[in-house]
Formats: structure tokens, C-alpha cells, sequence
């Protein structure tokens, strides 16, 4: 086969396979989003977080997330967290392109960024003054992402899910399982049908300093995040959800 002929058949095979693009609420139906949380040591009020998602461009969305300790528990272990969430919609598929953190923990203050150059299977991953890429195939998700997609597709008791992540310098699947059912307060005071699941991580990232985390998300089409737990070396962190709102 000449250059030529060659040539030819890669073009045809890159038109052929190039994305669509979609409107982000394709796959990704939460733009408009508004929560809040109330963060908690055990019983003990700690802090607040806060999560707005806004649509950015005719097929992406934001994910944007801001954390705080309260006055008393600054003194202790003051925390100021923003993270934040960027991806697009190719076809009904989500893809992240950009996951940045910027954290204060504890007096010591991390920035993190994550470029999903997924037209190029690579990574580019920046931790302060740290620079590395990688070779990651197109499809690998943020974290956060990864959450996102399992409030879209659920695990159920037999079938856990596997989602695909790149986090921390390292790549590898995400598995989300289905723990139970169980009732807890919602926002109005009545009791509601949650799905508890459990995501096995196998890094820090996001979650610094912690063990098993359980998500409690509401059994209907919305899936809401209404409680959060995450285990620490002494007793576990507890967020509830006290406001939301989708524009």
C-alpha cells in the first residue's frame, strides 16, 4: 500500500470514528444543581460544603465545590478546599477534561491539576511544582466524575459497577457497590427509600485521610446525595445534605 493509500485509510477511519458532540444534559442531566451540606465529626458540627454545577459551552458542565471548617474546629484542623470538576458529553458518554483542586489541610496547602487530553490517550497531572504525563485512553474519568456517572447508572445488589478513573498519578477501575436499603430523613422531614452504595477508591485524591466511605442517595430518578460517611483514623465524618435546588 502506498503513503498515500495509507494515508487515506487513516483519514477515513479518524472521520468515521470521531465523537459526536451532545448537549451536556445527554449524559450528564444535573446542570443546574444546587447543594449544601453540614460536615460533621461524629455528633459535632465541623464545617460546611457547598456544590454548584453550571453548564459551560453548548456540550460541557462544571462541577464546583467549596469546603470549610467552622470557627471552633479551625483552630484544630482548618480546612479550605475548592475542587473542581470539568467535563463534556461525547454522544450519551461523559468525559472529563480538566480536575483541579486547590486544598488547605491541616497548614499545608496542595494544588492539584489534571488535563484529560482524551483526543490523545494522555494526561497531563500537576501536583504543585510536580509535572508528569501519562498514557490514559480516552474515556478515563475524574473521581468526581465517576460519581456523577454512578447517580446516572446505579449499581444494583448483584451487578457493582466498574468505572474507569484516572487519579493521583495512577489509573484503575472504580468499583461501586449496592450495600442495602434503608429509610432516612430527607429534607421534609419524611422518611425516604435510600440507596446505600460504598466506591472502593485505591487513592487518597480528593478524599485525603480517610477509610470506607457509604453514600446515601435517594431510590427515584433524581438520585440525590442526601448523606455522606467516611471513616478517619478516630471516630468518622459525617455530611448531610440541608439544601436543594435545581435550576
Amino acid at each position: 500500500m502506498s503513503k498515500l493509500s495509507r494515508y487515506c485509510v487513516f483519514l477515513i477511519a479518524f472521520l468515521l470514528s470521531t465523537p459526536t458532540w451532545a448537549g451536556a444534559s445527554d449524559c450528564f442531566p444535573f446542570v443546574g444543581e444546587h447543594y449544601k451540606y453540614d460536615v460533621g465529626w461524629e455528633f459535632i458540627n465541623a464545617g460546611t460544603a457547598e456544590v454548584n454545577i453550571t453548564q459551560q459551552g453548548d456540550n460541557g458542565y462544571q462541577v464546583h465545590n467549596f469546603a470549610r471548617t467552622n470557627g471552633f474546629f479551625d483552630m484544630f484542623k482548618k480546612v479550605r478546599d475548592t475542587l473542581v470538576s470539568e467535563g463534556i458529553c461525547l454522544g450519551d458518554k461523559m468525559q472529563s477534561i480538566l480536575f483541579w483542586t486547590d486544598q488547605l489541610e491541616k497548614g499545608k496547602h496542595t494544588k492539584k491539576r489534571i488535563e484529560y487530553l482524551w483526543q490523545e490517550n494522555k494526561v497531563k497531572y500537576q501536583n504543585n511544582e510536580k509535572k508528569l504525563t501519562f498514557d490514559v485512553k480516552a474515556g478515563h474519568l475524574s473521581v468526581l466524575d465517576a460519581f456523577y456517572l454512578t447517580r446516572l447508572h446505579p449499581p444494583t445488589k448483584d451487578h457493582p459497577i466498574s468505572i474507569p478513573v484516572f487519579d493521583s498519578e495512577k489509573k484503575y477501575d472504580v468499583i461501586v457497590k449496592l450495600l442495602k436499603h434503608q429509610k432516612i430523613t430527607g429534607l421534609d422531614g419524611k422518611r425516604i427509600d435510600c440507596l446505600v452504595i460504598q466506591p472502593e477508591l485505591k487513592t487518597e485524591g480528593v478524599f485525603t485521610s480517610v477509610g470506607v466511605i457509604k453514600i446515601w442517595l435517594t431510590n427515584d430518578a433524581r438520585r440525590i446525595p442526601l448523606k455522606i460517611t467516611a471513616k478517619i483514623k478516630i471516630g468518622r465524618i459525617v455530611v448531610r445534605l440541608t439544601e436543594y435546588s435545581k435550576t
